[in-house]
């Protein structure tokens, strides 16, 4: 791929994220601050979860294949982790909705709040570390400002972070939304 595909990719992908990110923080706080009360937003991401958990899923597993393997962005040892919890989510939730089975979250949360912590974990490296240290001993480092949008707000590592948070709030609607009534 060449350089302003991949720069509108990002681009894309960036807007995306920061769409998703006020999706989610505006879950997170309707369900711990709407006192029990019935919620129209909260309705629709109870309703449906499934679909929205196995799409997020689906095009963050999408797109670190495209990242890695048509935009040849080597993946650093903390985003191979990151894959070992996300990739199964795309199967979870699409298994999940295919039966309509609601109770996917006892076995879709141990997965993304795994993978959550090591997505923090590396956006507390690449955001406030040592930039002059890789990853792992193959070379392939966080510190390689492979994607920077927004300011560089937007990263891979941020990219990653928004996806396991998402799935999270969504998981946590499900849980505590209906409790709350």
């Amino acid at each position: 791929m060449n350089f302003t595909t991949v720069h509108y990719l990002n681009i894309f992908l960036g807007a995306g994220a920061i769409a998703l990110q006020i999706f989610s923080v505006v879950a997170l706080f309707l369900v711990f601050f709407n006192a029990g009360r019935k919620n129209k937003f909260l309705d629709f991401i109870d309703k449906r979860f499934l679909t929205i958990g196995f799409l997020v899923s689906l095009v963050s597993a999408l797109f670190s294949l495209v990242y890695s393997e048509v935009v040849n962005f080597l993946p650093c040892q903390l985003c191979w982790y990151q894959r070992i919890f996300l990739y199964p989510q795309v199967f979870l939730f699409g298994v999940a909705l295919w039966d309509k089975d609601r109770k996917i979250i006892r076995y879709s949360l141990p997965l993304l709040a795994a993978g959550f912590l090591v997505s923090i974990y590396q956006n507390m490296v690449y955001y406030f570390g040592n930039p002059s240290g890789a990853c792992d001993a193959s070379g392939v480092s966080c510190f390689d400002h492979l994607v920077s949008e927004f300011g560089g707000y937007i990263s891979i590592p941020m990219l990653a972070l928004t996806g396991f948070f998402s799935m999270l709030v969504l998981t946590l609607v499900v849980h505590f939304y209906r409790k709350g009534q």
